[in-house]
């Protein structure tokens, strides 16, 4: 059983909880009602606002659509004023631009497009809008018009500011040095910057707008006759200063002025003029004297070792004295090959700078077009120079005047030499246009090769004339000319070289051709060019070789011809040996030089032979065998006394004769004596020692008329005019 106090504390704990419950119950119920209260006031506010909402709605929105519409309606009213007066604008276009369209785009260049804009516009809107309106013909004409002032104004520019580039500036542009770090690009300026950027929007204009292409028909009229004017100043500029102070200018010099710093030389071929006139005015005297059946004088060009003194002339002199009248056609000649040169460097450069301005202005589907056909006149006119050049040549050539193909020698290589540069240029070009120089080039290869092939014809077949043979025996004219034809091709060998591949000369003289040479290498090109003019070279010489042997065949004395043969050998070796010749020669012939070596001795010991008939005298044979003291014969007295007077006789007719016999080669000349001496002296020493102690005469003065000092002095005085 639970304890009656445990369980009235129970009880009691119970009530007060239930008391507590209660109470909290009652205050929920307050809350509750309260918050049913608020509920109700909530829903009456938002009743009543929900309420005046909708009564605001009803109210704005038939004034928001109002509002909106009276908007609309301005923005339309706006919208056709603003129309009605660009439409009304159209038709007062043309009374607006009119006094700027007759006046011309000249200095005022935007302020004239923009009103040829305008009226291009108003044409396009009448076109649409009202295309049987009488202001559509007005402003189509105003806009003609306007663009005829713009061609005109294009025109006028270029025309104004067009000038001929002046010669000093082009002579610095073809001498660039190449090797210079900082580069001077060779740009022209051919039109002030100003000029050139109205010039370039007008084309522009032209272009996209006006649908007009005349335009370049005039840039390439007006640049064109530019382009011809400045290689003919440059042209006149070089004769001028050319005849006036002797400066012969070439590419490859660069011309100095105070406001030019000083550059290197470029590594450019150089022409050099009058190292070409001096062999032709020898040739052509020979051509003259020689094959037309004149008499020639022994005339040649002095070689290190040769006297002058014995009548070898030298060739300026002689011309000097007979053709002194032609000197001036040759200055003028030399000027002309050096202009011509100089013509070429010229356009190359300026049709470069011609381009690169044509591209600024014309557009590019039009730019190779256009470009063809303003270098033509000046392109033309160079290459009518060089066929004049052919043609000069050809008729020189049929004269047998074959220095002629010196004057193309020179020109040939500075167009072979251009000719990648020139070609890069064209590039783009007609065909008709690019061929123009290679076809010059041909002309020239072609006529080259032929006066070679003929020059060597003429050497073998030169007739043999005994007037025109050197009466001492020296080096004949046809040997020195053929020597300096050969010492020019030297200095062009490459372009002599390529002038014999052209022809396919390999099959006339027998080169084998190695595939290796044939290939497109510039290497072995270079190699076959090279075989083959040393090859023509050995031509030239065997078929002097064989002329002179024939030549030699006139000279009644024997020893005389062996000194005409020896000297022309000699001066054909020193030649060979001074200019270098001999390395190309010793490309085909290995032995040239000992060959020539051994004809020169071959020589040398027949005309020594010479000398037998004097030192025969001399000998033991049908000498009188005696003993010392026993007295002689009159018939080996006889004996005797004829060899002192055969030794004396011969001794003073060979001494008279070859006294005027010449031998230019010092050298050569020395030797000779001094062989001659020993042969004879020693052999008179011994036969007047042999005849020191015989009685063969009473008057031995009388025989014995020279002592062995004298006789070396008679021989020392050969080949000796002034003796």
């Amino acid at each position: 059983m639970i304890p009656t106090e445990d369980a009235s504390a129970r009880k009691r704990e119970i009530e007060e909880k239930l008391k507590q419950e209660q109470e909290t119950l009652s205050f929920i119920r307050e809350n509750l009602e309260k918050s049913d209260q608020l509920t109700k006031s909530m829903v009456s506010i938002l009743s009543s606002f929900e309420s005046r909402l909708m009564q605001l709605e009803n109210s704005i929105i038939p004034v928001h659509k109002q509002t909106e519409n009276l908007q609309r309606l301005q923005e339309n009213v706006d919208k056709t004023l603003s129309c009605m007066d660009h439409v009304i604008s159209y038709y007062h276009v043309a009374k607006d631009t009119d006094k700027i369209i007759r006046e011309g785009p000249t200095g005022r260049l935007d302020e004239y497009l923009a009103c040829i804009a305008k009226i291009q516009k108003a044409v396009e809107y009448f076109q649409d809008n009202n295309p049987d309106s009488p202001e559509l013909n007005t402003v189509k004409a105003r806009f003609e018009k306007g663009k005829e002032l713009l061609e005109a104004e294009f025109r006028n520019l270029l025309n104004r500011y067009s000038k001929p580039v002046p010669p000093i500036l082009i002579l610095d542009a073809i001498g660039v040095d190449e090797e210079l770090e900082v580069q001077d690009d060779g740009v022209m300026e051919h039109l002030p910057q100003a000029v050139l950027q109205d010039i370039i929007c007008i084309a522009g204009w032209l272009v996209d707008y006006g649908h007009n292409q005349d335009f370049m028909t005039i840039y390439f009229q007006i640049r064109s006759n530019q382009l011809d004017r400045s290689i003919k100043g440059l042209k006149d500029h070089f004769r001028k200063n050319s005849a006036s102070s002797g400066i012969l200018y070439s590419p490859a010099v660069q011309t100095k002025r105070k406001d030019t710093p000083t550059k290197k030389a470029p590594k450019r071929p150089v022409y050099i003029p009058g190292t070409i006139r001096k062999a032709q005015n020898l040739l052509k005297q020979y051509s003259q004297h020689g094959l037309d059946g004149k008499k020639g004088g022994s005339n040649l060009t002095p070689l290190e070792g040769f006297d002058h003194d014995l009548r070898v002339k030298h060739h300026s002199d002689t011309l000097n004295e007979k053709h002194g009248a032609t000197t001036g056609k040759d200055d003028v000649l030399d000027i002309e090959i050096d202009s011509y040169i100089h013509c070429i460097s010229a356009f190359v450069k300026l049709a470069q700078s011609e381009y690169t301005l044509l591209t600024e202005i014309i557009p590019e589907h039009h730019q190779k077009k256009t470009f063809d056909s303003l270098i033509q006149e000046a392109l033309d006119n160079l290459m009518l120079e060089g066929e004049n050049i052919v043609s000069a040549a050809r008729r020189a050539i049929m004269r047998h005047d074959y220095s002629a193909v010196l004057t193309i020698f020179p020109i040939l290589k500075h167009l072979k030499m251009t000719k990648p540069e020139f070609d890069a240029t064209l590039q783009g070009t007609a065909a008709s246009t690019k061929n123009k120089l290679p076809t010059l080039i041909t002309s020239m290869e072609t006529i080259g090769a032929k006066a070679l092939e003929e020059f060597a014809d003429s050497i073998k077949n030169d007739p043999d004339k005994e007037y025109n043979m050197p009466k001492d025996g020296t080096v004949h004219e046809l040997t020195s000319n053929a020597i300096l034809f050969l010492q020019q091709l030297l200095d062009f060998h490459e372009t002599a070289g390529a002038m014999l591949a052209s022809q396919v000369l390999g099959d006339t003289y027998n080169i084998p051709l190695d595939p290796r040479e044939t290939s497109s290498t510039s290497s072995s090109t270079s190699e076959f060019n090279k075989r083959l003019l040393s090859t023509y070279i050995c031509k030239v010489l065997g078929n002097l070789q064989l002329n002179l042997l024939s030549k030699s065949k006139v000279y009644e004395d024997s020893a005389l011809s062996a000194i005409f043969l020896h000297n022309n050998y000699n001066y054909i070796l020193k030649s060979l040996e001074k200019s270098d010749l001999i390395q190309l020669v010793t490309v085909t012939q290995k032995k040239a030089e000992s060959s020539y070596k051994e004809l020169i001795e071959q020589q040398i010991q027949t005309y020594q032979r010479s000398w037998v008939k004097v030192t025969e005298h001399l000998t033991d044979r049908n000498m009188p065998v005696f003993q010392p003291g026993t007295k002689l014969k009159d018939k080996e007295r006889q004996v005797i006394k004829d060899k002192f007077k055969g030794f004396n006789d011969g001794l003073e007719e060979l001494c008279k004769v070859q006294k005027g016999w010449a031998i230019p080669d010092k050298e050569q000349r020395d030797f000779i004596r001094q062989a001659q001496k020993r042969v004879v002296s020693d052999a008179y020493r011994a036969f007047l020692q042999r005849c020191a102690n015989i009685s063969f005469t009473k008057n031995p003065e009388k025989y014995h008329k020279y002592r062995p000092e004298e006789v070396e002095e008679m021989i020392e005085k050969l080949f000796d005019t002034s003796a």
